[in-house]
């Protein structure tokens, strides 16, 4: 008997793409593979994503493709999490962090579509998030690369919209001039796969499921999407030498030197600088003396006193391009 075509599901943020390529490019696709028409589902201002997936998955869709930024990838992939339907990146914002993470072509729809109708799946871990504030109500949301607070959360707060929509992810270099200016320090209290409680005074914690941001930033070198365990990183420069300390190892040690076998030879063993450390596991909990922004995939999510994190090892599964 013959295999029935299959249909898939995009859910399009309409300010990230341009809707007749797109449509013409799903329609050469839909032709190229045996599929059925797609369902087209446009996110909204008060929607972003999670009802269009859960009405994809309701019609029957075989897949999933997220086509918009980062915020949508998220919220696609977290309707989509513990099921068995992929999700297929159509990269259309600025960081574009997953598809970065996973190698993914960036800039050709044609590539992704052929992901999407006959690509291979690929199982990842996300990371699951319970917020809190005070004694207010916990929130609860999933992410794919990471979660942040202090600077980083802090200058997603100060960017300018315009400007990063004309420049993309260099409209942050100014926003972090802006946030290197407040002096204000975390005070946490925290706790690593439920053993010891640790104090920290730092300007940053990020939690990551994988490290690579844009401009080829290897910030979580040791990180990867499907190992289980989150990385993290504690940054906590004292002046001009701590911050010195801290662009050394990121641009230059993770950057440059460790992407190479002879750079890793000269770099010897692995050794951390005191302005930032390093932890692993698969649950983190934080406590802070006052609330603060946290930011996730680099969305901001509100204020936050309390958090616990933990890994959904497996939880997702990605259409990834077919090895030959």
């Amino acid at each position: 008997m013959p295999e029935q075509p299959r249909t898939a599901a995009i859910v399009v943020n309409p300010v990230k793409v341009d809707e007749p390529a797109l449509r013409e490019a799903l329609a050469a696709a839909e032709q190229r593979w045996g599929w059925n028409e797609t369902i087209w589902l446009e996110t909204t201002e008060d929607d972003p994503g999670a009802g269009q997936t859960k009405e994809a998955l309701e019609r029957g869709a075989d897949v999933v493709i997220a086509a918009g930024g980062d915020g949508t990838v998220r919220t696609v992939a977290e309707a989509l999490r513990g099921s068995d339907v992929p999700i297929a990146l159509l990269p259309s914002g600025t960081g574009n962090l997953l598809a970065r993470n996973l190698n993914l072509t960036l800039d050709d729809v044609e590539n992704a579509l052929d992901s999407a109708f006959d690509g291979g799946d690929r199982s990842i871990d996300m990371g699951v998030v319970e917020l809190r504030d005070g004694d207010g109500p916990t929130r609860r949301h999933a992410y794919l690369v990471m979660a942040g607070v202090g600077i980083d959360a802090r200058m997603i707060a100060a960017t300018d919209d315009d400007l990063k929509a004309r420049h993309g992810w260099l409209a942050y270099v100014k926003a972090i001039g802006t946030v290197l200016r407040d002096k204000n320090q975390l005070r946490v209290r925290y706790q690593l796969d439920k053993t010891g409680v640790h104090s920290a005074r730092a300007h940053t914690v990020l939690i990551g499921n994988c490290g690579s941001l844009p401009a080829n930033i290897l910030l979580l070198p040791d990180a990867a999407v499907d190992d289980g365990e989150f990385d993290i990183v504690v940054l906590r420069p004292e002046g001009f030498i701590g911050w010195l300390q801290i662009v050394v190892k990121i641009f230059w040690e993770n950057g440059v030197l460790r992407r190479t076998t002879v750079g890793r030879r000269f770099m010897g063993a692995d050794r951390e600088v005191r302005a930032m450390n390093y932890l692993k596991g698969r649950e983190f909990v934080m406590r802070l003396s006052r609330a603060e922004e946290v930011e996730l995939d680099g969305d901001l999510f509100g204020r936050a006193s309390a958090l616990r994190t933990w890994v959904d090892p497996s939880s997702l599964t990605v259409k990834v391009p077919r090895e030959d």
